[in-house]
């Protein structure tokens, strides 16, 4: 057996009892982490359109910033990761690029949450995908993937103020390369989604 197969995550069956599913889109831009966060997580060996880039991307996709990157996803990626015995998300992880937008709200349709990835070194990126939500009403935490060489080293408050995010929306830091950071970030997006469900039954 190779290498490369002997590496790969065994396969986990989809437990009896599940009855719930889930669906969570993971958006963001263009290299910020988003096939490594549903690689990281999910329990199934993910599904991934990644292709190698080319020189056909000059002057198309924004590389700046992003000199180790080969590869991009060209359609989504897909995972899945149980909670408990019952609940089951399914991880949609968007593209990136700009030329592939336009399967963002296609993949947004009967979507519960999402969570937007972010990478201070181009956080500008971000904007477009929270808009998106917005425009879609759909609930989301913000995610602050820090890496290696991030030296901006800004506060959350501080990335709070340059996304205008309201206070209502959780903001936290994660590293998408690693599984227990990963899961912290969709804990936090059902907990909120659950805080929200329960202020509209509260609601007269």
């Amino acid at each position: 057996m190779d290498s490369a197969t002997s590496e790969l995550p065994a396969r986990t069956p989809l437990a009896d009892a599940a009855e719930t599913g889930l669906k969570i889109v993971i958006v963001g831009g263009f290299g910020v982490g988003k096939t490594t966060l549903v690689r990281s997580v999910s329990e199934i060996r993910p599904l991934n359109t990644e292709e190698v880039m080319t020189q056909a991307g000059i002057g198309v996709d924004e590389t700046a910033g992003l000199t180790t990157k080969t590869t991009t996803t060209v359609a989504f990626d897909f995972g899945r990761i149980s909670l408990n015995d019952r609940m089951v998300l399914y991880l949609f992880g968007a593209p990136g690029q700009e030329r592939f937008w336009f399967l963002w709200d296609r993949l947004f349709s009967g979507t519960l949450g999402a969570v937007v990835l972010v990478d201070t070194r181009r956080m500008s990126e971000s904007w477009y995908a929270i808009d998106r939500l917005e425009h879609h009403r759909t609930p989301f935490v913000v995610a602050v993937n820090r890496f290696d060489d991030d030296v901006s080293a800004f506060s959350l408050a501080e990335i709070r103020q340059a996304l205008s995010l309201p206070d209502h929306v959780p903001l936290i830091d994660c590293d998408a390369r690693v599984r227990s950071s990963g899961k912290s970030v969709l804990i936090n997006l059902v907990d909120h989604l659950y805080e929200l469900a329960m202020a509209r039954e509260m609601t007269p």
